[in-house]
This record gives structure tokens, sequence and C-alpha cells, in this order.
């Protein structure tokens, strides 16, 4: 089997007025990441500034496994997303957290990104508010890649919850819905993850795991 080279897209949004502090939720990057490396997957990083890619202070614990700290050191120090050759890769992933609601969503490479992995039919993965960076993605006819795919986000009840529907640019699960998807939910916090062709995508954090399995087996 070759190589298997799987890029993963994060954050660099640390937060503003209205949310005051976010980035990557750990949870949703460290257990993926640390599955798609010990499966021997080729990894890399990036975001659309290079270096930095905050993690939301919320999933820090004392109680988190002591191998997710090398994931911190991993954020750190992202790649540059221009600076990398996304047509080399098998496939994507997008973690979750806040940040990616606010610049992966308009960011212009990241939906060209996308957009070929989609043309490609690639493994497009995303999981919590990671689905994010695939509502601005089109494909050749114009029409949202996610319109009548089966897809799961972080959900408005979970946003209501966490008390932060009125802090973000909008709803994730409302503007999936809009785009045309079928928009699948399961009960807030339990492990939920739609795959749909070569779209995977994962309702929450509790998510992870099962989704990071997903792509493993569609990469197979």
């Amino acid at each position: 089997m070759k190589n298997v080279k799987l890029l993963v897209i994060v954050t660099n949004f640390s937060g503003n007025n209205e949310i005051k502090e976010t980035g990557v939720w750990l949870e949703e990057f460290a257990v993926p990441y640390l599955v798609f490396k010990d499966t021997g997957y080729d990894l890399t990083v990036a975001s659309p500034l290079g270096g930095l890619s905050p993690v939301d202070e919320g999933s820090m614990s004392c109680s988190n496994p002591m191998e997710w700290d090398s994931c911190i050191k991993i954020l750190r120090e992202t790649s540059r997303l221009s600076e990398i050759d996304y047509k080399t890769y098998d496939a994507v992933f997008f973690p979750g957290g806040h940040g990616p609601m606010f610049d992966l969503t308009q960011d212009l490479l990241v939906k060209e990104i996308v957009e070929y992995f989609y043309e490609k039919n690639k493994i497009i993965s995303a999981v919590c508010h990671g689905p994010a960076g695939l509502v601005s993605a089109r494909n050749k006819e114009g029409e949202s890649i996610l319109k009548g795919k089966k897809v799961t986000c972080f959900t408005n009840k979970e946003e209501h919850i966490v008390k932060r529907d009125e802090a973000v640019p909008f709803l994730l699960e409302t503007k999936i819905r809009e785009l045309g998807a079928n928009f699948e939910e399961a009960a807030p916090w339990s492990e939920h993850v739609c795959a749909d062709g070569n779209i995977i995508t994962g309702q929450n954090p509790q998510s992870a795991l099962l989704l990071a399995e997903k792509v493993v087996s569609a990469l197979e």
C-alpha cells in the first residue's frame, strides 16, 4: 500500500470581542491526529497564516491524556497553507473548535482545496465546527458540494447549550441545511458520524475517534 498523505487544516483565529478565547478544540485535533499517525500516514498540519494555531482554553484539562501534549506543540508551528502542494495529498481533515467559523469559512485557498478534493473524489473529513471549512465549496455546476449529502456538525442545540449561539457569525447547522444537505443529528454530546461518498463528518468532540476510524477505513 502506498504511503497515504493527509493534510490537516486548522484555524489561526484566537478570539474577538464576541468570543474572547477560542481556536482549535484539542480533542478534535489530537485524537484523529494520533490515529492517523499510528496508522502510518504522512501528515502535514497547515493553517492559512502558518505558525500558531491556538488551542481553545476550554479544551485544556489536567485529565487530558499525556500524549496530547505533543499535539499542542505541533499546533504551535503549523505550515503556511499557501506553501503546501495540496494536490499531492490523498485526504484532508478539518478539526473543530469555534475558530474555523471565523477564518476557514471565508478563506479562498481553503475553498479551492476542498473543491479540488471533491472533484478528484478524495476524502474530505471534518468534525464539530470543522465543516465550516466546507461551506463555501461548490461543484462544477456551481452548487454546494454538501447539497444532497448526509452531513453532520456541532448542532444548534449544542451551540445553545454552550452559550455560543450569539457569539458565532452564523449557526453552522443552519448554514449546512440552507446549502441543501441532508442534515443528521444525534442527541447532544453523543457520538455521531456521517459518511456520504467522499465526505465524512462528525458531530462533536465525542465523535472524533469514530470519524478518524471512518477516514482510515475509507483510505484502505
